[in-house]
């Protein structure tokens, strides 16, 4: 904007110093036209021809100030017809050598300002005011040929103006468009921004609400236990000592779990680390809890961005703890696809008890919303009796190859 600012100023500065050239120069024409033909002047004609000038220069340069009371219509409506006067003035009084060309400025003026029917008024105003001091200080036929000729250089100041006016207008809208393209990266920063910030809250509850289940889990058994204990210790202390040792390892088992989740919530499990790493980590400890998992990658892997890869790391953490927990599957089956260059693939498919619901829980509802967060797609497929297929598909920017 201020940018702008500073080229309106140094524009109208330029107008007003060839506005000032045009005025003196007229004026030299005017004196050399009058020299030449042996025309003399009188002390009072001199002067009025001299304040006419002054007035028109005046007017030209303040008009705003000048006339600041007015409305823009009616500061119009007095300029243009004060200064065709003007230029009359100047060419009646001191004669017609060069006041054509200290009228010319008007014409720039109007082409600016005026309505195009509107404009035809000043050009016909001041194409008299120029002829008609010609006709008094010469011949019909002289009139005639200066007023074609005067016609001719009205026409040429009007195409020239109106290139030059479209020309501007076309910069300010071009300029007018790269400040709302810069507005709208700026609040597409801050939008992205706020979702990253949104995505890692989500992420915390997630994780909150897992501490929280998995604790209240592990300490509800543990309790249960210790109660039998107490219960029992007495009549049968072996029995006891066995609760205790069973509330001992769910403790552990609770502590291990916390620990994994807070270790979760302090690093990014894909920093630093490819996406087809993690991700086999991942089915590896699937294989380990006793189901046969399949990984398959596909294409040619590729460095990531860490925000797709760490969505695309717990939407395939999320799919294999549910098949764990719900699933009761036997075969799992995980896909890394980076065959598409503009996007990654994954799925997790099981061949377990399916679902009726696919709308998902907690875990799912969060993946969704971290994918759609990326302009990503969010894909579950399910039949009771029939597996679970989990599938999301993130659109990339082409990366170097690993």
């Amino acid at each position: 904007m201020e940018t702008r600012l500073t080229d309106t100023t140094r524009e109208e500065q330029q107008e007003k110093s060839l506005f000032l050239f045009v005025v003196v120069v007229g004026y030299i024409v005017t004196f050399a036209e009058a020299s030449h033909g042996g025309m003399q002047y009188s002390i009072p004609q001199l002067l009025l021809g001299i304040v006419f000038g002054v007035i028109y220069l005046t007017l030209g340069f303040f008009e705003t100030e000048i006339l600041r009371h007015f409305s823009p219509r009616t500061r119009n409506t007095l300029f243009f017809p004060i200064q065709v006067t003007l230029v009359f003035g100047i060419g009646w009084t001191l004669g017609p050598g060069g006041n054509w060309l200290i009228g010319l400025p008007l014409v720039a003026i109007a082409v600016e300002r005026l309505s195009a029917w509107l404009r035809w008024f000043v050009y016909i105003g001041l194409l008299a005011a120029i002829v008609l001091p010609i006709l008094h200080y010469s011949t019909w036929d002289t009139a005639f040929m200066n007023a074609l000729i005067i016609s001719t250089a009205i026409f040429f100041v009007v195409i020239i103006t109106q290139f030059r006016l479209n020309e501007r207008q076309a910069r300010e809208q071009a300029e007018e468009l790269a400040i709302r393209l810069e507005n709208a990266n700026h609040r597409l920063a801050e939008y992205a921004s706020q979702a990253e910030e949104l995505a890692a809250t989500q992420e915390r509850n997630r994780l909150a609400r897992e501490i929280h289940d998995n604790l209240g889990h592990y300490l509800t058994i543990a309790n249960v236990q210790i109660e039998a204990a107490k219960v029992i210790l007495e009549s049968n202390p072996q029995r006891a000592q066995d609760a205790l040792d069973k509330a001992h390892e769910v403790v552990k088992m609770g502590l291990s779990s916390v620990r994994g989740s807070v270790s979760a919530l302090r690093e990014s499990p894909v920093e630093n680390r490819p996406l087809q790493e993690v991700v086999a980590t991942l089915v590896d400890e699937t294989r380990a809890s006793g189901i046969a998992a399949e990984f398959n990658v596909r294409g040619e892997p590729r460095v990531v961005d860490e925000k797709v890869a760490l969505a695309l790391y717990r939407a395939a953490q999320e799919g294999l703890t549910n098949i764990r927990k719900h699933a009761n599957a036997s075969l799992v089956d995980v896909e890394l696809d980076f065959s598409q260059r503009d996007k990654i693939r994954l799925s997790v498919r099981d061949d377990g008890a399916g679902a009726a619901d696919t709308s998902g829980g907690f875990g799912l509802i969060g993946i969704r919303e971290r994918v759609h967060l990326l302009d990503g797609e969010f894909r579950v497929d399910t039949e009771i009796g029939k597996g679970f297929c989990l599938e999301v598909i993130v659109p990339i920017e082409e990366q170097d190859g690993v």
